[in-house]
């Protein structure tokens, strides 16, 4: 199945993926749209810990394990091993998840393993606690200072495969500064659309300017990292749980 022909648009695209992959039918699929007075709070849910390692960053596509996530939704450690945008058709509609029906400018999503149970992504990236997916929105705003070093990184990846430096970067510079979060059990949001993902949205969004948009949406097929643009992928209807983060990372 892993083989099969799928795109973003045509015969292949997401509304057809359920011909291809069974699984795009199932209970767990992404993205959703979050209708906000819907979501029901969980007092079980615990705060948020992030702690990531910018000295381990080192290019801007790599797989090079920066640090962990637990606490909140996950049971134990996860480690983080990459980060990617989301773009759309649109400058102004790149998210794949809605908030009360309403797109943001793009999506990032800051991918993590499960450490304590699997030995790596490859392993762990179709397992029901496989991975956990940190999600950020970007809404319009002023430019962002923290994503120029992305940006120009990005920039620079101009054929599939090739790298950049991303010497010491932080990815923690890219969260808004409360985690406040909802979360719900998701998926892959693109094939082979397993349903292994702690899916953890943060609540508070970061800016992102339109010359910034323009320069990500510009790149985001030359980066291997980005193959799960999902600006065409079909809303699920379900809602998250919510829970709170520390107030800092």
């Amino acid at each position: 199945m892993a083989n099969l022909n799928w795109s973003y648009q045509g015969n292949n695209a997401p509304d057809h993926w359920h011909k291809l992959y069974s699984i795009a039918n199932g209970d767990h699929q992404s993205p959703i749209d979050i209708k906000t007075k819907e979501v029901k709070k969980d007092a079980s849910l615990g705060h948020l810990r992030i702690t990531w390692k910018p000295s381990t960053c080192k290019e801007i596509v790599n797989d090079n394990q920066s640090g962990y996530a637990g606490c909140g939704p996950l049971t134990g450690n996860y480690r983080l091993c990459q980060f990617h945008f989301h773009g759309g058709q649109t400058d102004d509609q790149g998210s794949g998840h809605t908030m009360d029906g309403g797109k943001e400018a793009s999506e990032l999503h800051l991918v993590h393993w499960n450490s304590d149970k699997y030995s790596g992504r490859a392993e762990a990236f179709d397992k029901p606690d496989g991975l956990a997916v940190v999600t950020v929105f970007l809404k319009f705003g002023s430019g962002n200072e923290n994503l120029k070093d992305v940006l120009k990184a990005l920039d620079s990846v101009k054929t599939k495969g090739k790298q950049a430096p991303l010497s010491n970067f932080d990815p923690a510079s890219l969260l808004p500064t409360s985690l406040d979060y909802w979360t719900y059990n998701s998926s892959l949001t693109h094939p082979s659309l397993h349903e292994s993902v702690i899916r953890i949205i943060l609540k508070d969004s970061i800016t992102i300017s339109l010359e910034q948009v323009r320069i990500a949406n510009k790149n985001l097929s030359c980066l291997l990292a980005s193959v799960t643009v999902s600006f065409y992928s079909p809303l699920q209807m379900r809602q998250p749980e919510e829970g709170l983060g520390n107030g800092s990372w």
